[in-house]
């Protein structure tokens, strides 16, 4: 079993700090316009980032979903053209749209992208965002919905009529007439007890916030025993950011700095909206770090893993930080455990996509966990990737 490696595409804007890219008083309704050092996500810098990340050999790039971002299916679809092998892992929300839409447009995506499609269910644990989507089911129901959106979605992807009554969807004659070629893989990630037996019937991949590892084991062995239940496999993934330096005391001198930009009043107003979150996954983010600690010593909670991107950002709250075999070590570690798939990020995406993929992914490779020879010919050409020190953002 290899690791495979993606990274993400800020479609919500981008920066040199954690402070996100909403103001949190309203759950990220107005932009913060505050903060300096942030980067629109247009289309011009988002092409670099899914550039370098091809250039450098991670797999797929991942796209959020939500109010606070650009639509995940019209912006990737729009980088496919600019990237000849990268994958696109887009994140949609069941429900707030028709699953046999959502089948027709898989299909036409693969064939205009030849096959470059993921998809990444997010069944969504914040009511008022999916309020702003008009949706108004409560947690539990919304993902007995999602599972009756991904009975119908392979259903229609069969090629032939398909008919389904369920509580959500009543569909007759359900078609894809020419089904995507190949079929996407599903991502799924849930930690509560209405998400796993979705998981265990419906993903391929099941996918965990960055936890420490004997979290992210239990949730492994959970998830597995019931896929065995149903006789079916699932593999599994992890979502961390990373800060990855040629030494571990350059990696949390950065780390360190990411935390100095912070202030107390910006982590208790962005925990303060995080704390309603109906979502399990990230309450148990928000237990990591202890309620707001700005303290670093408190912030490692397990070797390497650092807790304080969760003091203001929502979702993925973790960061593996050292040197490059540091991270290279924890990543090993996971992959032991039997995680397969690792969706990184770091702030800046840009940089920080150089720095993982000339440093870690290098140790990867020795080590035997990442097949060589995905990064595009030429990275090493002279003058084709420009020092660290040189990359700006584009002008707007």
């Amino acid at each position: 079993m290899t690791v495979h490696l993606h990274w993400f595409l800020p479609t919500g804007g981008d920066g040199r700090t954690l402070v996100d890219r909403h103001a949190y008083a309203d759950g990220g309704i107005t932009r913060n316009g505050t903060v300096p050092g942030l980067r629109a996500p247009d289309i011009t810098y988002l092409t670099q980032i899914a550039k370098a990340a091809e250039q450098l050999g991670f797999e797929a790039v991942l796209t959020p979903t939500g109010t606070f971002c650009e639509d995940a299916w019209l912006t990737t679809v729009a980088l496919a053209q600019h990237t000849e092998r990268l994958k696109f892992l887009v994140a949609f929300r069941p429900g707030v749209i028709s699953p046999v839409l959502a089948a027709q447009m898989a299909a036409t995506y693969q064939r205009i992208t030849r096959g470059r499609l993921l998809l990444n269910v997010v069944t969504g644990g914040d009511s008022a965002e999916q309020r702003r989507f008009g949706d108004r089911l409560d947690h539990d129901r919304r993902y007995a919905r999602t599972a009756e959106f991904l009975s119908v979605v392979r259903g229609v992807w069969s090629g032939r009529p398909y008919d389904f009554d369920g509580e959500h969807f009543r569909i007759e004659g359900g078609l894809t007439a020419l089904p995507p070629d190949p079929l996407p893989e599903v991502f799924f990630g849930g930690s509560s007890a209405a998400a796993g037996p979705v998981a265990a019937e419906h993903a391929d991949v099941y996918l965990t916030w960055g936890e420490p590892p004997w979290q992210v084991k239990e949730k492994i062995d959970w998830i597995r025993r019931l896929a065995e239940e149903r006789g079916r496999t699932v593999r599994f993934g992890i979502r961390l950011h990373t800060i990855s330096r040629d030494s571990a005391r350059e990696a949390w001198a950065t780390a360190d700095r990411l935390l100095a930009d912070l202030d107390a009043g910006t982590v208790a107003s962005a925990q303060e909206v995080l704390g309603r979150t109906e979502s399990v996954g990230q309450r148990r983010m928000l237990a990591l770090h202890g309620g707001g600690s700005l303290d670093r010593d408190k912030l490692e909670i397990s070797p390497n893993l650092w807790a304080g991107v969760g003091l203001v950002r929502g979702g993925a709250g973790t960061a593996l930080v050292g040197s490059h075999a540091d991270v290279a070590d924890r990543i090993e570690e996971y992959h032991d455990l039997g995680v397969e798939h690792f969706v990184l990020s770091g702030y800046p995406h840009l940089e920080e996509a150089y720095w993982f993929g000339e440093g870690v992914r290098p140790e990867l490779v020795a080590r035997g966990l990442v097949t060589p020879g995905l990064t595009a010919p030429g990275l090493t050409a002279p003058g084709l990737v420009a020092r660290r020190e040189d990359l700006r953002p584009p002008k707007s």
